[in-house]
């Protein structure tokens, strides 16, 4: 499989990137997040740790909270953050985000401290029950389900009931993978739960007027999680993904709207999608349909 194969094949822009290019560089005035609160999940590792944050904290952001199970790692990312990002607050909560207690608990400490936060990045998930639906753990299956689905719901709602009133904008960004619309054997509970957050998103945009909510695919960065068959491609950075990410957040300039509950690849050149703005809405693209000719009308006699 050569390196730009999904790049290839899930190309629908004219031009495509696989590391940090200037329209997403978090440092540009138009992308800042000053002001702003972000919450970011599984932010203790992987795509969290290297792309999110540290593009977050480039973008200037006002205070990152910090969410993940271990404290130790939360704690000694906020110690990093600080040095190197010194007028950025950061907020360090162990969350189970599965668990509807804690992150409760999350948006509680996140209320006594900024009142509610402005942008959410649902980074966290798993990815490890791998086999044929006849032969997969049916409990890393459903653990899998579990975590990547509910844990994004519940963080998704508590971001959601926090927000002051009904017209307070937001941005929430959620990681979704190709695996959600295309069928790879072996990645049932995978692809089930990145289809299912992608649907979040969707009910999202259609319930909330006041906030963009977007499924980003990352690419294939080489993290902890990237299977082996899929090693030869993973050459996207990081830093394209935090830089997608704090893009599809802003503030200003482009209304994102026009993405509001669509999947995104980190791959497309932005620009080249906002070119494509009216296309996108005209012909309702970067969705989940079902294929075929409905309507009762169709076999009026």
């Amino acid at each position: 499989m050569e390196a730009d194969h999904f790049v290839k094949a899930q190309q629908f822009v004219r031009h495509t990137h696989r590391d940090e290019y200037p329209a997403i560089k978090p440092t540009q005035a138009s992308l800042s997040q000053k002001g702003k609160v972000v919450v970011i999940t599984g932010a203790s590792q992987g795509l969290g740790e290297r792309a999110f944050v540290p593009a977050f904290a480039k973008a200037g952001a006002k205070a990152i909270v910090l969410v993940a199970r271990s404290a130790d790692k939360l704690n000694n990312l906020a110690g990093k953050l600080a040095k190197e990002y010194p007028g950025v607050e950061t907020l360090a909560v162990s969350t189970d985000i599965a668990d509807p207690d804690s992150v409760a608990n999350l948006f509680e400490k996140v209320k006594e401290k900024y009142g509610h936060a402005d942008v959410l990045i649902n980074n966290a998930g798993i990815f490890k029950a791998i086999g044929p639906v006849k032969d997969v753990d049916e409990a890393a299956w459903w653990d899998e389900l579990t975590l990547n689905i509910r844990g994004t719901f519940l963080v998704t709602q508590g971001f959601l009931k926090a927000l002051p009133t009904p017209e307070t904008p937001a941005k929430v960004v959620t990681l979704t993978s190709g695996v959600a619309y295309q069928i790879f054997p072996g990645l049932s509970a995978y692809g089930m739960s990145k289809l299912g957050v992608w649907e979040i998103m969707k009910y999202v945009a259609a319930e909330h007027p006041n906030v963009v909510a977007v499924a980003q695919h990352p690419g294939v960065v080489m993290t902890d999680m990237v299977i082996d068959a899929f090693k030869p491609v993973a050459k996207d950075t990081p830093e394209l993904v935090g830089g997608v990410g704090v893009w599809l957040s802003a503030w200003e300039g482009v209304d994102r709207k026009f993405l509001n509950g669509r999947f995104i690849s980190s791959n497309w050149d932005v620009d080249d999608l906002v070119a494509k703005k009216d296309e996108i809405l005209k012909a309702d693209l970067l969705n989940i349909d079902i294929k075929g000719t409905f309507g009762h009308e169709h076999f009026a006699q």
